[in-house]
């Protein structure tokens, strides 16, 4: 946790909004099934791989080492444009291609008719499907799976618990994100959201006055990890969206957000405990000290008391710790404190 304010706000957060590639799921997806309209698998691997060759996207990547571990050679690429949610476009020899979303290529034109059987049957199994145009016609769709944390249902089911509205955000069609939610208990689902509206979410759901937290890893979260009360990354993740973050989940573990929000709950009430005592002391001390009622040398013990308890207050319910601060009283400088039993 970076900032104090980080400390104090998680504990207030009603609504926590959860990103899913990458942060739900493991972030490594792969090839999974191949579905081709015009010539083999193998040319359509190949092609859809040299238009991802300079794309940064988990997908793309993935598409990239399925075709070398297919032995499947990408031609040379003469051009190359990221739309951000939608896909890429690239010139290869005199041709354009167009790898991306079914609904990317459907807007630019092409017809996924013959493929309008498959597509949502692939989405239903929990696929991410991406189409692959060249120049106006359809070549096929890859189809790739990403594998759910083994800890994540767990951890929704954590946050849950502690009363919050968990929401799923993704820039993946709305079948995979449904069925995704649908494993992890996920109640509301927002599919096929577009980088920039990720943040303009957020603040929707900040509209009734409720504290939200948003959890993601990729350069395209960060707007919204700005956006929310409080924004969490995951330690694995682009070194944007850990820059913009107030909270940074070291273990990329999804059950880790709930032990977080517990230290926030538990500093907080710590830090309530050790003013209370503070001013407990002070404000019998100091009058009585005020009408001479007491030594001053009895006032200095009495301080020494509270600055101790607070001490000892701040260490309780950490037994470790607790029990090391309790050895190393009257231990020498460099000696280790024996361990627990």
């Amino acid at each position: 946790m970076r900032t104090g304010e980080a400390f104090q706000g998680f504990r207030l957060v009603t609504k926590i909004v959860l990103d899913k590639t990458g942060t739900l799921t493991q972030g490594r997806p792969v090839v999974r099934e191949i579905e081709t309209v015009d010539g083999t698998a193998e040319e359509l691997l190949a092609l859809a791989a040299a238009a991802e060759t300079a794309s940064e996207h988990p997908l793309g990547k993935a598409v990239v080492e399925a075709a070398f571990q297919r032995g499947a050679v990408p031609p040379d690429v003469q051009s190359f444009e990221a739309l951000p949610g939608r896909g890429v476009v690239s010139r290869i020899g005199d041709r354009e291609v167009l790898v991306g979303s079914p609904r990317f290529l459907t807007e630019r034109g092409i017809n996924l008719s013959s493929l309008a059987q498959r597509i949502p049957a692939l989405e239903e199994a929990g696929r991410t499907v991406i189409a692959v145009g060249r120049e106006g016609r359809a070549i096929g769709v890859l189809a790739l799976g990403d594998m759910l944390r083994p800890e994540a249902r767990d951890g929704v089911a954590a946050l849950k618990r502690m009363g919050l509205k968990t929401v799923l955000v993704t820039g993946d069609n709305e079948r995979t994100a449904r069925r995704v939610a649908h494993e992890l208990g996920i109640e509301e689902v927002h599919a096929g959201i577009l980088p920039p509206q990720k943040a303009q979410l957020v603040r929707q759901l900040q509209a009734d006055r409720s504290r939200v937290a948003m959890v993601g890893d990729g350069i395209n979260d960060a707007p919204a990890l700005m956006q929310a009360d409080v924004g969490i990354a995951m330690g694995g993740g682009t070194d944007i969206a850990i820059e913009s973050a107030d909270i940074i989940v070291l273990s990329n573990r999804v059950d880790a957000l709930a032990v977080a929000r517990e230290i926030s709950r538990k500093s907080y009430g710590k830090m309530v405990q050790n003013v209370t005592l503070a001013f407990m002391f002070n404000g019998i001390g100091i009058p009585v000290a005020a009408t001479g009622l007491i030594y001053p040398v009895w006032a200095m013990v009495a301080m020494a008391v509270s600055v101790t308890a607070i001490f000892f207050n701040s260490l309780w319910g950490r037994p470790r710790l607790f029990f090391d601060a309790v050895l190393s009283v009257g231990r020498p400088a460099g000696e280790a404190a024996p361990q627990p039993a």
